[in-house]
């Protein structure tokens, strides 16, 4: 009885999936832009040194996030649509600041992903409708 779990042990199979590396484009050393550390600042608030800039590797994340993996098309053609959730479904990160609101007016040119939790950390790429118009947010994978 002593030796059936030592040797109930030794049969288990290691299945433990190893985790890729991440691999960052280049631009994610150059440091923040003012327009990027607004969009920090509205997510975080007095959180963002804490979580974002004093984390190097948090740091990296986001700034991947903004400059690499977030892209918004315009699709006109009906054919080229696909059907997914629509911005309005996705909930606001508000966990660090419980005022923070949505964009009334969707301005792709300041637009911060950060405000929605979306699914940056999935294994496969996200799209989504930004409601009544023919914009897309499409992201792309953090595993290349």
């Amino acid at each position: 009885m002593i030796l059936l779990p030592i040797c109930s042990h030794g049969q288990e199979k290691n299945s433990k999936i190893p985790l890729k590396v991440i691999e960052f484009k280049d631009n994610v050393d150059l440091p923040l832009t003012a327009k990027e550390r607004l969009q920090i600042d509205e997510v975080y608030g007095e959180y963002a040194d804490k979580y974002v800039y004093s984390d190097a590797f948090r740091l990296k994340s986001v700034k991947d996030i903004l400059r690499n993996r977030v892209v918004i098309k315009y699709i006109t053609k009906e054919s080229d649509k696909k059907d997914c959730l629509k911005l309005s479904e996705i909930p606001l990160l508000n966990s660090f600041v419980s005022d923070l609101e949505r964009d009334k007016i969707f301005d792709p040119k300041n637009f911060n992903p950060l405000k929605y939790n979306f699914a940056f950390h999935s294994k496969g790429s996200s799209l989504y409708q930004v409601d009544n118009t023919n914009y897309f947010i499409f992201i792309k994978p953090q595993y290349h």
